[in-house]
């Protein structure tokens, strides 16, 4: 029961009830990607993606970010995303979380880059 109340009410838990009958309604599968992300079309050209787990655009590889966008290249019309060697995985936004970066993380934060003309 908690479970259709979330479908319902909540659009971060993956996809809504409405999304769903979207979905299943006009929606034509497109692909899937590593991640588990699924990707739909409509007749009319829309465009959409229900994610896996987590709701988070940063987790739209580039061969499909470029899809979802409408850019014209050859990803279009072939599905087969070949990866290369120096192509690093996808790293999640880490702000907020202890993997942050911290731009003075190793250096003393009561040292002045500056010195007052002021005594």
């Amino acid at each position: 029961m908690l479970t259709v109340f979330k479908k319902i009410f909540t659009w971060w838990n993956r996809d809504t009830l409405g999304t769903r009958l979207k979905t299943i309604l006009f929606g034509k599968f497109v692909g899937k990607d590593s991640f588990g992300n699924r990707y739909y079309e409509s007749k009319n050209g829309k465009r959409w993606v229900i994610y896996n787990d987590e709701i988070d655009a940063s987790k739209i590889p580039v061969e499909w970010f470029s899809w979802m966008h409408y850019t014209k290249n050859k990803i279009e019309k072939n599905h087969d995303f070949k990866k290369y060697d120096w192509q690093k995985p996808h790293q999640p936004n880490l702000t907020g979380t202890d993997k942050a970066y911290f731009p003075n993380k190793n250096k003393d934060v009561s040292e002045k880059k500056y010195k007052s003309w002021k005594n």
